[in-house]
């Protein structure tokens, strides 16, 4: 392991995160009986500019009021470029109470970006003294974001989580699609010709390297990676594909916009028990090779090590994060 010692955010769960617009306070009751491990009242992209204010006053009730038990609350505020964010952290800190985990930053493009919400939230804080330190979710969805990714996830105490924002991200790049999160056919390689003549198209994942550079940069700086939303509520297989790629890829969690995609993120998200069961038999034999002296043990006539340890270390105590949920 290198010397240099990666300081990790606040241990979350945070498999499914349900986008709830404060515009809609019909539905903050439902999001808070949901199964979700995330909540963020929306007060950007979900919500039309003439309701900005209501939503806001509609947020700091629903602080206040209703029971969110024992979820992780978030509030996404506007960007930096309008004129409603600084009003946004202000309000809610002052008047929202202590129920409040984390402040959700929009279009995160540099690091600079993090330190002026830092000094707003840390001032505001101060000021109520507050007792519990609010957390940051970025999202990464431009591409000055995303070439300044790692800087952004180290500028900050704060920071918690990193979030794929894909469909700002595709207007950014100006990539070649309408959807939100969904593929592109065009994407693709052809093989060569068979012996008949027949060639195959084979889709590629067109998302892979963005999400995969953003999962790097989380990673390397302590923080959670998130995969962000995916825009056909009405096709559940597409949304479990999308959620693998994210998981095989290193991702904690999905982002839900619609109720129906929480079950699936949290299932996909959740170690099934029998690779739980062979994690721990994994530690057990590690430990039991320790106290023989020896480095690497034989599990199942496969070779384990420290790295192996590691490995299961991490999915056990996602488990056990889960258990107590």
């Amino acid at each position: 392991m290198s010397f240099f010692e990666v300081e990790q955010a606040t241990t979350r769960l945070n498999r499914s995160e349900l986008a709830v617009p404060g515009s809609s306070p019909e539905f903050f009751e439902k999001a808070a009986k949901s199964e979700a491990d995330v909540i963020f009242l929306d007060l950007e992209d979900a919500v039309a500019p003439d309701d900005k204010e209501k939503a806001r006053e509609n947020i700091i009730q629903a602080l206040n009021d209703v029971d969110f038990g024992n979820k992780v609350i978030s509030v996404r505020i506007n960007g930096l470029d309008t004129h409603y964010m600084y009003r946004d952290v202000i309000d809610v800190i002052e008047k929202g109470g202590e129920r409040l985990d984390l402040i959700m930053i929009p279009k995160v493009g540099t690091a600079q970006d993090v330190y002026s919400v830092d000094m707003l939230v840390t001032q505001a804080e101060n000021s109520m003294k507050r007792k519990k330190k609010i957390g940051f979710e970025m999202i990464i969805e431009t591409a000055l974001g995303m070439q300044n990714v790692y800087e952004i996830a180290t500028a900050s105490k704060r920071n918690e989580s990193l979030h794929f924002g894909i469909a700002d991200y595709a207007a950014s790049t100006k990539a070649k699609t309408t959807g939100i999160g969904t593929q592109n056919p065009k994407y693709s390689v052809l093989t060569d010709p068979d012996k008949s003549g027949k060639r195959d198209v084979v889709w590629s994942d067109m998302w892979h390297y963005p999400l995969s550079r953003m999962v790097i940069a989380a990673r390397a700086a302590g923080l959670r990676p998130v995969d962000g939303p995916f825009g056909e509520i009405k096709d559940p297989d597409a949304y479990e594909s999308s959620a693998n790629r994210a998981a095989v890829l290193g991702c904690e969690g999905k982002w839900a916009i619609h109720p129906s995609q929480i079950g699936l993120a949290n299932k996909i998200f959740t170690p099934p028990e029998e690779e739980v069961t062979k994690a721990k038999r994994i530690l057990e034999a590690m430990e039991e090779a320790q106290k023989q002296g020896k480095g690497a043990a034989s599990l199942d006539g496969r070779l384990i090590d420290l790295a192996s340890v590691r490995q299961a270390t991490v999915m056990v105590q996602k488990a056990e994060l889960i258990n107590k949920k």
